[in-house]
């Protein structure tokens, strides 16, 4: 079995898998026309060049003025995808994947694994640390929505309804840009929550790029929504389907601003209520936190249903020193 690495969409192999989005070349392609982000695909192929499985990882440049700093980082999300599920394909997989980035990485997470002990051995022997991570999703098919949250929280959400709380799909550029800029504003005291350019958001929209830009349509693999309140914006959210599962990437809103008619409850739950509706089988929070046992956001998610689980986040400083440190400050 050999590995290979591909960097540019022009030379992806044919007869890729497509099944999940985090690794498929719609997302290699959503990531190369969006700035400061380069995929990387690697592929497992027998002697013979067929495909047994597949992993993408996005690097992402990270830069400031004022504090001035400039550093790149990477991010798998998930194993990959295999014919054959095998520890043995992710392990070389993985290898290739961490020679290839080098010293020049200031870390690499690996985030969304299937389950909480895979790979375990196999990224312990590449020198990557776990850290507990809490992972929440909620069911769609057994039972409804309405079915899952306390009667409080329905109260809440009917009251606001009848208050002209509406959340819709963005259907236009002011949309868009309305969009842009809560999401932008709600997340720029948050170092860790990375979020893209515009391209990468524009392409979910299904709104035509601007005359002159490249783009791609995504609008089947997510969605966009923004929530308002009398034409004002409270809440947006996007939304990403693989699968069968519903994923909510990004989430913000105006919560202490417009308080009264509960702007991150109607936000939320408009995202399950259309993933319900839509025949999806759960819908997955991308990112719920650390693991405290105090976590408001994780106490807010769960009083619509879900399910908590805890999980591993694993990551690999190309420091030395400081790898090492991290790994035994989160040693088991």
């Amino acid at each position: 079995m050999n590995t290979r690495i591909y960097t540019s969409g022009d030379t992806l192999p044919e007869g890729l898998m497509e099944d999940n989005f985090f690794h498929s070349a719609q997302f290699f392609a959503l990531c190369q026309q969006t700035p400061r982000h380069r995929p990387y695909m690697v592929t497992l192929v027998d002697d013979n060049g067929s495909l047994l499985a597949q992993m993408l990882a996005v690097v992402r440049y990270r830069s400031s003025w004022f504090p001035p700093y400039y550093y790149m980082h990477c991010r798998i999300m998930g194993e990959g995808v295999y014919k054959e599920s095998s520890g043995d394909a992710f392990d070389q997989m993985l290898k290739a994947l961490t020679s290839k980035l080098g010293p020049r990485m200031l870390y690499v997470e690996v985030s969304h694994l299937s389950h909480k002990m895979f790979g375990y051995r196999q990224l312990r022997a590449a020198r990557y640390f776990p850290v507990r991570w809490m992972s929440i999703h909620n069911s769609l098919h057994s039972r409804t929505p309405e079915e899952r949250i306390t009667p409080a929280l329905q109260q809440r959400i009917d009251n606001a309804y009848e208050r002209g709380v509406i959340t819709d799909e963005v259907k236009s550029e002011d949309d868009f840009k309305e969009f842009m800029k809560l999401l932008r504003h709600h997340n720029w005291l948050k170092p860790k929550r990375y979020i893209p350019a515009d391209e990468f958001f524009h392409s979910f929209s299904g709104l035509p790029m601007e005359e002159g830009k490249e783009g791609i349509e995504l609008h089947d693999d997510g969605r966009l929504y923004l929530t308002r309140y009398h034409n004002r914006v409270v809440g947006c959210s996007a939304v990403v389907y693989s699968n069968h599962q519903a994923y909510l990437w990004y989430a913000a809103y105006r919560r202490k601003s417009f308080a009264w008619v509960h702007p991150r409850e109607l936000t939320i739950w408009h995202a399950i209520k259309d993933a319900h509706s839509r025949g999806y089988e759960h819908i997955l929070f991308m990112d719920v936190g650390l693991p405290f046992r105090k976590n408001k956001f994780r106490e807010f998610i769960l009083r619509f249903g879900g399910k908590p689980v805890t999980t591993y986040r694993w990551f690999r400083c190309s420091i030395k020193w400081i790898n090492s440190l991290l790994s035994w400050i989160y040693r088991d």
